[in-house]
């Protein structure tokens, strides 16, 4: 089995040569160290490391969170976040940029170890989601009708037609795609499922549905009330836009 690349980016030597350590007794690569952004992309288009551990708080012009948004556009690496810093604002300025994981310092063996190996599962399976919704959206793209999602139920890819969905619920990684008779469970985003559905026939109600237009039988106060019976939340935030959407006399 082909082991895991990693690269590190420090410009602490002591802490870099320390980690390189434990690395190799845990069974890793190191396929190199850096002390700076810049330095960083250089080495990864060189080696193109299976993923790379790299301090917030970096020399030269590149912070750590914008080498990592460089990293994941350039090259869709994971990037596991090593800092001595756990405040709120380091965190959430550290989520900008995408990140697989978080070490604290001082960290210990296992915890290295486990960091890694999620972030790495975690980076598979985006990177399948993300060749499925491109399978996906190119068979949407490729049907002469352009009306139909494919969409994927075990190992079979299923064509829904458009026309027949009532709304759609997005439940973290997951979304359920309700018609009048059936209801379809997808790994995607909410995103991802709106950029594929046709604006004037589907509107985002709530930032956790989505309802067919011409489905819409009843609207209560913050509620929308669906062809099917299912009672659909009408978020302050997205009021404007469904009401701008159906026809009001």
């Amino acid at each position: 089995m082909k082991k895991t690349s990693v690269l590190i980016v420090e410009d602490e030597v002591i802490i870099a040569k320390d980690l390189s350590l434990t690395l190799g007794k845990l069974g890793y690569i190191v396929v190199g160290h850096c002390i700076s952004g810049e330095e960083a992309l250089l080495l990864i288009e060189k080696n193109m490391p299976d993923i790379i551990l790299m301090d917030i708080m970096l020399k030269g012009d590149m912070t750590g969170i914008e080498t990592a948004k460089e990293i994941r556009n350039k090259f869709h690496r994971p990037v596991v976040f090593i800092t001595a810093y756990s405040d709120e604002d380091t965190i959430n300025n550290a989520n900008t940029s995408a990140p697989f994981g978080y070490l604290v310092k001082p960290f210990k063996a296992n915890d290295l170890r486990a960091t890694i190996e999620t972030a790495l599962n975690r980076f598979k399976e985006e990177t399948q989601l993300k060749k499925e919704n491109e399978l996906l959206y190119n068979l949407t793209k490729s049907d002469s009708k352009k009306n139909v999602l494919f969409i994927k139920s075990d190992t079979k890819l299923i064509k829904l037609y458009m026309n027949d969905i009532v709304y759609i619920e997005a439940l973290k990684d997951y979304i359920n795609i309700f018609t009048l008779d059936n209801k379809y469970v997808i790994r995607s985003t909410m995103k991802g499922i709106q950029d594929k559905l046709p604006a004037d026939s589907f509107v985002r109600v709530h930032r956790s549905f989505i309802v067919a237009v011409d489905k819409v039988a009843t609207i209560d106060h913050n509620n929308v009330i669906l062809d099917n019976k299912a009672v659909v939340p009408l978020g302050g935030l997205y009021k404007e836009e469904f009401l701008d959407k159906i026809n009001m006399v």
